[in-house]
């Protein structure tokens, strides 16, 4: 006879047998903690990556952008417009094809990385104000399992 443990570790629809869970719980409670840290610099979430990836990058198309980010045009879209209204990026559309919106920084979206630079030190002395909760080695693991998941569920 197999025991209640056994048969509970084999169950498919037991919440603490999901992968998926606890990696939606997770990013909702990192998202959470970067809130104040990012109001403090008037950015949303969604608008700190954005931003991440034009101070990275200064120009890219919106295609490119939203494939960076893992986001549909839908929900980039509203994200850019607010970043533009903000003076942060300006957009275009390529005059060789007017398909394809091109997303430049402006200087103040470049000013604003020296603001944001204190955010990930933020984030990581919350992480870890009991102690380090993971070695760089853990991490690197961790990001690279991660996206991992991402790639395959790419489509």
């Amino acid at each position: 006879m197999i025991d209640m443990n056994e048969k509970d570790a084999c169950n498919p629809l037991l919440l603490g047998n999901q992968l998926c869970f606890p990696l939606y719980a997770s990013a909702r409670k990192i998202v959470a903690a970067y809130t104040p840290f990012l109001k403090e610099i008037g950015l949303t979430y969604a608008q700190y990556v954005t931003m991440m990836v034009l101070w990275e990058e200064k120009a890219t198309t919106m295609h490119h952008l939203g494939e960076r980010l893992y986001l549909d045009s839908g929900t980039l879209t509203p994200v850019l417009k607010k970043l533009e209204a903000m003076g942060y990026v300006k957009r275009s559309r390529k005059p060789e094809d007017e398909r394809i919106v091109m997303v430049e920084i402006t200087p103040d979206g470049l000013a604003l990385r020296d603001k944001a630079l204190k955010v990930p030190h933020a984030m990581g002395c919350l992480i870890n104000r009991k102690g380090p909760l993971f070695t760089a080695e853990e991490v690197a693991d961790l990001k690279e399992k991660l996206y991992r998941i991402l790639h395959v569920l790419e489509g």
